[in-house]
């Protein structure tokens, strides 16, 4: 092993002088001493500190293990012991007499060309020749030696692979090179102490600086690495050599300013990323998660441009970026168990990764197509000066208004939901292994009071699938209804009234819109936190107690009313089946502001409804307005117009003969003429200006033609989500599953998690034919039999398999129906005698049901 100078006449082995060259001087001091306290000890026989080699309890530890030992104990200031008088003397003399053979090692270690001793740093050609060689000797242990010296140096690194290569006399402030051979500049050591400002001469990013240009050569990485990694020898010091540097790494992150010093910093882990091998069993254990801490504690704007760079890259190479840390998360997630006292959250190598997956997870958004115009107008929310009674009680972390952002999202001036095609598909960033062991609730937890001290997976969305993210956002809802009952009865007790915990809705079957319409606007005017209840249906004349069904049914009546063709709120394509915005509706906003608090309502109190929007009523939801591309899911043939007239090679004006003049149809089939720009029947459509026309054309039908009808629609949403993370954790195509459910209907899995009551199980024989029965129905039936049960014939989020049904006996042969409790998922059914009449009093019963009653 290499020696370096460190102080005086004491010597030290390479990997503690790795650790310690970029430190200021008094770190590096304690650092020293607690080596030599590890590995030579106090001299006290006597000597009780458990990290001193003097104690008669303590483990020798190997040079390499005591310089990161020495690291953790100065992290968190351990004891250090005062060196024993007859140790002093015994090491003054040893120093003495030792300086001539330290000196001669030195000389005899360095001075031939073919030991390499002057290589500081890696270039491709450098690398080559030692390879080769390396090759004709048939030894690797040169190179090998020269790969763990420079792969655990960050300085060394910095300077390697450059494109322009730093030149033999630039200006140093390294404190010893890798070899520990005092070869600085005079006084440079006291401009800086830290390893990145070690690679050249005062680098710092000026007005000029571009974010996403390098000065190392990305492409000869690859070539070196492809080269390294046919030779086993050179695997195995590669990861030793990430291991002694990740602590160097964390030091240089954590105490001091090291890339706002030097920008270079960076290339350290472009570098280290582009190793093929990093998801393999031996990076792993130690390497890569030690490599993801560090990483992880890059200050954002280092984390920002790192996330551009990759954007910049191929997708073979992201994606194998991508799965390198998903490789360590589920690697790590599997390896270890957890519960609600040992939680995922608290693992650090979890935590880590995920941190380090999502600069991957915007390059991907920045390496794809994208919008970050065409943004939907926030409506007016501004808050009062007033203290709300949540923050008069200090609760006001729980209830904070409207989504958080994150702070890598604020730098990149990017949202997922500026995405229009991502180079890497969103589900792919989800982690099945993770969402299966993170607790939810304690998740909700952290995300909502302790974001500051806990890590929240909900702060990296990505990583969750729809299933989990809902369960997080049923807390919060859950949490704020429990909350509105508590205000309610601290006013009723403050007021001398009556609670009212609930918002209650009495309805009457034949006038359920103008019932709900009048309840609902006098709420939302009078006070619309009142929406932010649990939701309690009653109907009129029918003794149902609303447990979860009757607001199933309730939804279900609103909307069949509603979304009639015959009330003219809403056009219904036949070819989509899809529901649009009436641009010439005669109804009042008061209408689709009803609407859009039942969407709110729905998600809020955890209810599917049948609901056929297009994906970019959700995306103008979110806050991004419709564009040409959203026409192919709302409006298909103009879409395809438009994409025929972008892509038309002959003469535009002469052969099309359009202008800036549309026409569209109103409620009444009659012609309207709209200019798209001023005097636009006066203005051809050309070659040169098509795409501005096809730009004006979807702005035009899809924002400002509905945009009164759908700004009332969004103020009712909103009216019940504005405090709620739903757009924080979800993305458009996931709010309409939250709202509509899955259109796939799986009664396999339906019949796995059914479970049985009252004397029934599942190798009953009317069990059996019951599900015989069920599998042999149409697709229409089997909706018939779940709206029946469930109240909706829509799955859940998850699927069926996420719903719990249960099937009771109710008695035995008998002519009666079966009924259910939709509140609860549950089937009373009479044990019938026979298949045959089974079928037929369940075909009864699903297909002439309505109403509630009591039984």
């Amino acid at each position: 092993k290499a020696t370096a100078k460190i102080s005086g006449n004491l010597t030290m082995t390479s990997p503690l002088l790795n650790i310690i060259c970029p430190v200021k001087t008094t770190a590096k001091h304690l650092i020293e001493r607690y080596f030599w306290q590890l590995t030579e000890g106090c001299g006290n026989g006597n000597c009780t500190n458990e990290f001193c080699a003097s104690c008669c309890d303590f483990q020798l530890l190997d040079n390499n293990s005591a310089a990161a030992k020495a690291l953790e104990l100065f992290k968190i200031n351990a004891k250090l012991c005062d060196p024993h008088p007859s140790k002093k003397e015994s090491d003054s003399s040893a120093n003495t007499n030792a300086q001539p053979d330290s000196e001669m090692s030195n000389t005899d270690l360095c001075p031939s060309k073919e030991d390499f001793s002057d290589v500081h740093y890696l270039t491709e050609n450098t690398v080559c020749m030692i390879l080769s060689f390396c090759e004709e000797q048939g030894d690797y242990s040169a190179l090998i030696r020269i790969i763990g010296k420079v792969f655990s140096n960050a300085e060394a690194l910095i300077k390697s692979f450059r494109k322009d290569e730093p030149k033999a006399n630039e200006n140093s402030v390294i404190e010893t090179d890798v070899d520990g051979h005092e070869n600085q500049s005079e006084g440079t050591s006291e401009k800086l102490g830290a390893s990145s400002a070690a690679a050249l001469p005062e680098n710092t990013p000026n007005e000029s600086f571009d974010p996403c240009e390098v000065t190392v050569d990305i492409d000869a990485v690859r070539r070196v690495y492809d080269r390294l990694q046919t030779i086993n020898e050179v695997e195995a010091a590669l990861v030793n050599a990430l291991i002694y540097l990740t602590p160097n790494l964390e030091l240089d992150l954590e105490y001091l300013d090291v890339y706002q010093t030097n920008p270079d910093y960076l290339n350290v882990f472009l570098i280290v990323m582009e190793n093929n091998n990093l998801h393999s069993p031996e990076y792993l254990e130690v390497a890569l998660p030690q490599f993801c801490k560090a990483m992880s504690k890059l200050p954002v704007k280092a984390l920002a441009r790192l996330s551009k760079i990759w954007s910049t890259y191929e997708l073979p190479h992201i994606r194998r970026i991508m799965e390198t840390f998903q490789q360590l998360i589920t690697f790590t997630v599997v390896s270890n168990e957890y519960d609600s006292e040992n939680l995922v959250n608290d693992d650090g190598t979890v935590v880590a990764g995920t941190q380090c997956l999502k600069v991957v997870f915007y390059a991907s958004i920045l390496g794809g197509d994208f919008d970050v115009e065409h943004n939907e107008k926030d409506d007016d929310d501004s808050e009062s000066d007033e203290l709300t009674l949540h923050e008069l009680l200090g609760e006001e972390r729980l209830y904070k208004k409207g989504p958080r952002v994150d702070p890598l999202e604020k730098e990149l001036g990017i949202r997922p939901i500026d995405s229009i095609k991502a180079l890497i598909p969103f589900e792919d960033f989800v982690n099945e292994s993770l969402n299966y062991v993170v607790e939810m609730d304690k998740d909700f937890t952290f995300f909502k009071v302790n974001a500051e001290t806990k890590f929240s997976f909900q702060s990296c969305p990505f990583i969750l699938n729809v299933i989990t993210k809902n369960q997080g956002l049923y807390y919060d809802n859950r949490i704020r209804m429990y909350s509105e009952r508590r205000l309610t009865t601290l006013y009723s007790m403050v007021q001398g009234q009556q609670p009212n915990p609930y918002l209650k809705l009495k309805v009457r079957r034949d006038h359920i819109i103008d019932d709900a319409l009048v309840r609902l606007e006098m709420i939302s005017m009078e006070n619309p936190s009142d929406l932010k209840k649990q939701l309690f249906v009653e109907f009129e004349g029918e003794q149902g107690v609303d447990e979860g069904g009757v607001s199933k049914e309730f939804f279900q009546l609103v909307l069949e009313e509603i979304f009639n063709p015959d009330i003219g709120m809403f056009t219904y394509d036949d070819d989509t089946k899809l529901f649009w915005f009436n641009s010439s509706s005669l109804e009042n906003e008061a209408q689709y502001t009803l609407i859009g608090i039942v969407l709110g309502l729905a998600i809020y109190n955890n209810c599917i409804l049948d609901v056929h929007f297009p994906i970019v009523v959700y995306k103008k939801l979110m806050g991004k307005k419709g564009t040409y591309l959203d026409l192919s899911d709302s409006h298909p043939v103009l879409y395809q117009s438009l994409k025929e007239l972008l892509e038309y090679s002959g003469s535009v004006e002469e052969d099309m003969m359009l202008t800036f003049q549309i026409s569209h149809r109103d409620l009444f089939g009659n012609p309207i003429l709209h200019e798209l720009k001023e005097t636009g029947d006066q203005i051809p459509v050309t070659k040169e200006n098509r795409q501005e026309f096809v730009d004006l054309y979807a702005e035009y039908i899809l924002n400002k033609s509905v945009e009164r009808q759908f700004k009332a629609f969004k103020k009712g949403f909103l009216m019940v989500t504005n405090e709620s993370p739903l757009k924080y954790l979800f993305r458009p195509e996931e709010v309409e599953l939250l709202i509509c459910g899955s259109r796939k209907l799986d009664f396999e899995a339906l019949e796995k998690t059914t479970e049985y009551d009252g004397g029934y199980s599942k190798d009953s024989q009317i069990i059996k034919d019951f599900w015989e029965t069920i599998h042999s129905f149409g697709e229409e039936q089997k909706k018939l039999f779940l709206q029946f049960t469930t109240g909706t014939d829509r799955a859940p989020v998850g699927g069926l398999g996420k719903l719990k049904m249960i099937i009771a006996k109710n008695g035995s042969d008998t002519d009666r129906l079966p009924t259910s409790h939709t509140c609860f998922n549950a089937l009373l059914l009479p044990e019938y005698s026979s298949k045959e009449k089974l079928r037929e009093r369940l075909l009864k019963a699903i297909t002439y049901a309505k109403g509630f009653g009591m039984l």
